[in-house]
């Protein structure tokens, strides 16, 4: 492009690479030379964007200058690490639009203005030398995996061996113990949205019982399945449980879900838990949601296992090379966009043509990150899952998935490593693997006969749960709006809801609810408000959206499960908005025991009309 420069990484003078400032004992945090500019460069900066590249490296980068100060930041969206290029719908000419997913970012303040009041970009430190040349330095923490270093051990045979049970759930043996990840193997996620695709092993809870420590990665229903750990709590309530200390806490509604575990295990980011003399493991965040997100490395004899389950971002991009396996996401359709929206653009044919082009480009990205990282084994893994209810054929035709295979093969055509798509039941051994790839006995496939895909869903039961919320005597008091948005807490934020209540198909549900929810100052009008104002409609299934308002769930329930249909005027993603339903909704419940007991002796607050337009 005419406006990205090429620049070799070199001076008119000799300085080093990186420098290293002294912290704790022998911590190191060092400061990393990334981009240097000549004197001549430096003059030629224009007010304004400058991009750059550093053609040793063939790393991309922002330079912002206007006349008081230069700002700089790395080319790399926060989103999913897409590329900036100019936005040439800013006459301003101070931001920039990723090739992705079209976010901006403001270069001028490094604050994203699409999705609008979200992130910050990390800025990079600008340092000026006596000749007036520049550099770009970036301050880098001490990688918390490298305290108290160990070197590879050499593996027995059988010594250690994962095994794929479903989705997102691994059994590890690692000598004398056993740790599983993510553990769901019964039930939905996500409402009613989500149901296993892979038919697990039929021992699974029995590996799960037998297992000596359990790391879950987030609340998110298909890693936190309440269904499974009930299963597994009416043997084990003791078992130990490892989370990390996010935000929101992982087992925020442990005492609504009725399951009781005794032994949940906080722990703080970036410390190496010792499990004996040879395991350990860290948790570490992830960079785009540190609130709710993890990522987990496990050591064992040295060995490292890195697995970076859903993070959009682990550990803000920092993470360990040359692990001897790595696993990772990487089928795509974890969302409501864009097939449960409507109107404006949202044409069958863009919506085809958008999700083909997505799941291209997180290919190329999962496929480049295994590249930068260099795994001897990569697995791509938590992607198997299915809207197998009826209900959702329109979703399951509509969101279409990567497929491993096609992530694997585009690995090995870029690299050396190996590839291992896994089927329930499959072990792989680790000591094997490492010492002879092509080892007949390195990934033991299951028995010949064994089911691997699911066929039926046992719907009924979870439907139940959620069909009893619809008659609940809280909703026949149209009172219950306030009370619940109330408790929600948004508010001062400029937009205007339509909520509607909706049967199967997303028709207006027989005597449902029908009401606007002006956010601006909570209130609930009968009609638009006059001022200008973004307006977003949702129609949403009447037994899922009772039932998150009656437990206080979040809504990702309602919008990952695809039990939403959505249009918006005009078209912009309302961080704030969903940021706040999807995970800082009050981690307690609303009182409708209170509500209900004050309704009785006050009388209604509002109309009891079903239809409040």
């Amino acid at each position: 492009m005419s406006h990205r420069n090429d620049t070799s990484n070199c001076c008119s003078f000799k300085i080093p690479r990186q420098r290293n400032w002294q912290t704790m004992g022998s911590t190191e945090q060092t400061t990393e030379i990334l981009l240097c500019l000549s004197p001549v460069e430096v003059a030629n900066l224009k007010e304004g964007i400058n991009f750059f590249r550093n053609k040793s490296t063939g790393k991309d980068y922002i330079l912002y200058k206007s006349k008081s100060r230069l700002r700089a930041c790395k080319n790399v969206c926060k989103h999913q690490g897409g590329l900036f290029i100019k936005d040439i719908e800013d006459l301003a000419g101070r931001s920039v639009r990723c090739t992705k997913h079209n976010w901006k970012l403001d270069v001028s303040t490094m604050k994203y203005i699409n999705p609008p009041e979200s992130f910050c970009q990390d800025e990079l430190v600008v340092e000026m030398d006596e000749n007036n040349g520049l550099l770009l330095l970036e301050l880098n923490p001490p990688n918390p995996w490298d305290s108290e270093p160990r070197s590879p051990e050499e593996l027995d045979f059988g010594e250690v061996q994962i095994t794929y049970l479903t989705h997102a759930c691994m059994d590890l043996k690692l000598g004398d113990k056993r740790m599983v990840f993510d553990p769901w193997l019964i039930g939905p996620a996500f409402a009613r949205g989500w149901w296993l695709l892979h038919e697990p092993p039929s021992d699974w809870l029995e590996r799960l019982c037998q297992a000596d420590l359990i790391y879950i990665s987030h609340l998110h229903s298909d890693h936190l399945s309440y269904p499974t750990l009930k299963k597994l709590a009416g043997r084990r309530p003791d078992i130990p449980i490892y989370v990390g200390n996010t935000e929101r806490p992982v087992f925020w509604n442990l005492n609504q879900s009725g399951v009781q575990l005794t032994n949940i295990n906080v722990v703080p980011f970036g410390i190496w838990q010792q499990v004996d003399k040879n395991l350990r493991f860290m948790i570490l965040m992830d960079g785009v949601h540190p609130e709710m997100d993890t990522c987990i490395i496990v050591e064992y004899k040295g060995h490292k296992i890195l697995n970076t389950v859903d993070c959009t971002r682990p550990n803000g991009g920092r993470l360990p090379t040359k692990v001897a396996l790595m696993m990772s996401d990487f089928a795509g359709g974890a969302s409501g966009f864009p097939m449960t929206f409507s109107g404006g653009k949202f044409t069958e044919e863009w919506k085809a043509q958008f999700i083909k082009t997505e799941r291209k480009k997180l290919l190329n990205y999962k496929a480049q990150l295994v590249k930068n990282l260099q795994p001897r084994i990569y697995c791509p893994f938590a992607g198997y899952f299915v809207e197998s209810h009826p209900s959702d054929k329109y979703i399951k035709e509509t969101n279409t998935k990567n497929d491993p295979n096609e992530l694997n093969n585009l690995i090995k055509k870029n690299s050396d490593v190996i590839t291992w798509t896994p089927r329930p039941g499959a072990t792989l051994d680790l000591g094997r693997m490492l010492k002879d790839p092509t080892d007949s006995k390195g990934i033991i496939e299951p028995p010949e006969g064994t089911k691997i895909y699911k066929d039926s869903w046992d719907f009924e039961p979870y439907l139940e749960i959620l069909n009893a919320a619809v008659g609940d005597e809280i909703f026949l008091h149209s009172s219950w709006i306030k009370e619940y948005f109330t408790w929600a807490g948004f508010k001062d934020y400029n937009l205007v809801v339509r909520m509607i209540e909706t049967d199967e198909d997303f028709n207006p549900f027989p005597g449902g609810y029908d009401y606007l929810v002006d956010f601006l100052d909570l209130s609930f009008p009968k009609e638009r408000p006059q001022r200008e104002h973004p307006y977003e409609e949702i129609r949403s299934r009447v037994d899922v959206i009772r039932h998150v308002v009656k437990n206080g769930l979040l809504w990702d329930e309602l919008y990952i499960g695809f039990q939403t249909r959505l249009q918006r005027d005009p078209d912009i993603y309302h961080h704030l908005f969903w940021n706040h339903f999807q995970i800082k909704l009050p981690l307690t419940p609303p009182n409708w025991r209170s509500f209900l007991t004050c309704y009785e002796q006050n009388g209604p607050g509002i109309s009891q009309v079903r239809n409040v337009l």
